[in-house]
Order: structure tokens, then C-alpha cells, then sequence
């Protein structure tokens, strides 16, 4: 299973697909006829009722959780929670402690990016974060798309996935001027993969460096 969304415990609000939640509900606690489902492996499954949803959750042995309640239908996916919880609280620790100097890179996605280009991208950011520096990723939206955040977010969510290896989310995505916006961090300090040892750290000094490159997509239909 994934690093899917990097749960914090605390809430934030969009204005493209309303709240995306970090106090998550999962299994009998959601209460709605009906939900979008994303699968274990990142997939779209589609729209469900919730008695199939966690239906399809059980089979599994894993639990459906609820990570964005105020999308239209609200948006879940199945997943192993407790698992989940844990190793995102781990990395959490692992990261807090082996910070400095971290530079922030900016790299842009729009919703319905190529898959050449998204291969690209994610290049350019496990490259980011192998160095020692943060990812803070953006996902544009523009007209209707703002009606569709599960795209957004099932994008961030496979792009969490797919770096797992490098990097792990230290802020969830929320929304930033009708975008969405998460921040990736590293696995190992800058200072480890220059001298390749653990030594101590110095304080933290965080820059700024933006790397544009701008996608070629294909056209929305």
C-alpha cells in the first residue's frame, strides 16, 4: 500500500471540490448513499453505492476511508488505515529529524497530463528528492475541470505512491488559489547525500527554487 495522502490529524477546505480531510471517517462512519471509489492500487473504480463500496473494501481485508468528504459524490478509497497511519507517522518523525537546508522545487501538473509527461515529471522529482530537497507539487485546474477535484487528487495520490521510495508527503494537498498544492519532503537529509554519513544537522534554512516546466497535454474532451 502506498503513502496515499500523508494524514495529518487536522482538516483543510478546498473551494474546487470543498474539504479535503485529514480527520478522516472510514467504514460504518461514512453516511452517504453513495461514493466515488479509488482503488488499493490507486485505480478508479467509479461510483459506488456505499454498500458495495464496503462490500468491495471487506473482500479486500482493507477499509474504506474517506478522503474527501465534500466532493460530489464524496471520494474514498480502500486501503489498509492502520497501516497506513503508521508508516506515515514514521516517515513523518524520519523526516522532522533529518531536515536542513531543505530547497523547495516546484513542479506543475495539470489534472489530465500525458503519460510521457507525467513519467517526466515524476523523473524530475525523485531526482529532487534523492538530493535532499523538498517537491511542492501543483495540480491546475481550469474551467470545468474545477468541477472534477477526484482528479487532482487520485494524480497526487498516484505520484505519492510512485515516489514512496524517495520521499514522503509532509503536507496533504489543499487548495491555493483554486489549485491543489502538496508538498513532498525526502527520506534521507541533504547532508547525508552529500557526504553519504548521519551527521548531525544544523538548524533548518528553507529557500525557495522553482522549476517551471510546462506540460504537454492532451486536450481535455
Amino acid at each position: 500500500m502506498g503513502q496515499d495522502l500523508g494524514v495529518h490529524l487536522a482538516c483543510r477546505h478546498t473551494e474546487i471540490g470543498g474539504k479535503i480531510s485529514d480527520e478522516l471517517r472510514i467504514n460504518d462512519e461514512i453516511e452517504v448513499p453513495e461514493v466515488r471509489v479509488i482503488g488499493p492500487g490507486g485505480e478508479q473504480i467509479g461510483v459506488l453505492t456505499i454498500e458495495r463500496a464496503l462490500a468491495m473494501a471487506q473482500e479486500t481485508d482493507f477499509d474504506l476511508v474517506e478522503i474527501a468528504p465534500d466532493a460530489k459524490p464524496p471520494v474514498c478509497k480502500i486501503m489498509d488505515f492502520g497501516k497506513f497511519k503508521y508508516e506515515t507517522a514514521v516517515k513523518a518523525r524520519e523526516t522532522r529529524r533529518n531536515q536542513t537546508h531543505a530547497v523547495i522545487k516546484e513542479m506543475k501538473l495539470r489534472p489530465k497530463i500525458d503519460p510521457h509527461d507525467y513519467e517526466t515529471k515524476k523523473a524530475h522529482i525523485e531526482r529532487f528528492l534523492r538530493a535532499g530537497d523538498k517537491v511542492k507539487v501543483t495540480v491546475m485546474f481550469k474551467g470545468r475541470e474545477q468541477s472534477r477535484p477526484e482528479l487532482g487528487i487520485r494524480l497526487l495520490s498516484r505520484l505519492a505512491d510512485d515516489v514512496a521510495e524517495d520521499g514522503v508527503v509532509e503536507h496533504s494537498p489543499k487548495n491555493n488559489g483554486g489549485n491543489l498544492v502538496m508538498v513532498i519532503g525526502p527520506t534521507r537529509r541533504k547532508a547525508d547525500v552529500k557526504s553519504g554519513a548521519g551527521k548531525p544537522a544544523p538548524r533548518a534554512e528553507v529557500l525557495t527554487d522553482e522549476v517551471e516546466l510546462e506540460p504537454q497535454l492532451r486536450k481535455a474532451n
